[in-house]
């Protein structure tokens, strides 16, 4: 793992390299510097519309914008973008399939000291629940990057999910991306840990630690909660019997929910997951907060010895 740099900080640079299209329109509610999206602003000004604090109208406006044949990026805090403006996402832009992208930034608990009302733990589940709404939860800058520029070649609406803190590079340059596709970073055969996010990471050092304690654990990052690679994850729990979902989100809704979801209906495996305890977070510093709650390396290592005595 290399340098580090924040999924948001790529969404931005993103914006700013494939901005050329122009097509392509950025919305913002009044939060630029923070979701990174001041960087188009100041390269295509002209294709730039900061909404002010009204993140339902935002919403309402990129619907608008995207019937007259534009790529729409409307960005804002998870918690604003996903729990403020659901309805008019869910009806103005979900309901018609428009191609709206909503660059929700903020995510999960690493948001850190902002708190509980801007840590959004729940943003996952709420956009899952909208039909045809595409969910992409990048790992890293890389993934970052390669998730905006799948978006735009989407015709549909995608929300996409960033984070605030500053995490390690792990895929390089002839890393392939693709909507629906989960992609096995790891082989082994006692146990599948599939994560998404911030905690990709984390799975990669769990593995790493069970090795030297004799378990084989294969490792699979899901950059796509929704649609979800069924394939993928059948094969993991034919393969290795026991399965641990690790995320920054709510255990409730999110990736998770949409594991649990294939393996009941197609190959019923031991499961457990790593993420919030349908709990609201609390203000600190984020890595603290992630020991806390139990978004570690230390407890998907724990949820991994616990379901193979399932198995």
């Amino acid at each position: 793992m290399a340098e580090k740099m924040a999924t948001r900080e790529a969404y931005g640079k993103a914006l700013v390299e494939f901005g050329a299209n122009e097509n392509i329109v950025v919305l913002d509610a009044d939060l630029s510097k923070s979701t990174k999206t001041d960087g188009f602003k100041v390269t295509y000004p002209e294709r730039f519309i900061n909404m002010g604090i009204a993140e339902g109208n935002m919403m309402s406006t990129a619907a608008g914008l995207a019937t007259c044949g534009k790529i729409v990026f409307a960005s804002s805090f998870a918690m604003f973008a996903a729990g403020r403006a659901f309805e008019q996402v869910r009806n103005s832009i979900g309901y018609p399939h428009l191609n709206v992208k909503i660059g929700a930034t903020h995510a999960g608990i690493s948001v850190g000291e902002d708190g509980a009302s801007h840590q959004c733990l729940e943003d996952i589940g709420i956009m899952r629940t909208i039909p045809g709404m595409v969910i992409l939860n990048p790992a890293d800058a890389v993934e970052s990057r390669l998730a905006v520029k799948a978006a735009i070649d989407y015709n549909g609406p995608v929300y996409l999910r960033f984070g605030r803190l500053a995490v390690p590079t792990i895929f390089d340059e002839n890393y392939t991306f693709e909507i629906g596709k989960g992609v096995k970073l790891s082989d082994g055969k006692d146990v599948t840990i599939i994560a998404t996010g911030l905690l990709v990471p984390n799975a990669i050092e769990a593995a790493a630690a069970l090795a030297e304690q004799g378990i084989s654990a294969r490792v699979v990052n899901m950059p796509t909660i929704k649609p979800i690679d069924r394939d993928i994850i059948i094969a993991a729990a034919k393969e290795t019997g026991a399965i641990v979902t690790a995320e920054e989100h709510n255990v409730i809704g999110g990736l998770g929910s949409a594991v649990a979801e294939v393996l009941v209906e197609e190959c019923p495996v031991p499961m457990l997951r790593v993420g919030t305890q349908d709990v609201f977070g609390r203000s600190g510093k984020p890595y603290e907060l992630l020991e806390l709650y139990g978004l570690d390396t230390k407890t998907i290592v724990e949820k991994a010895k616990a379901v193979i005595s399932k198995k």
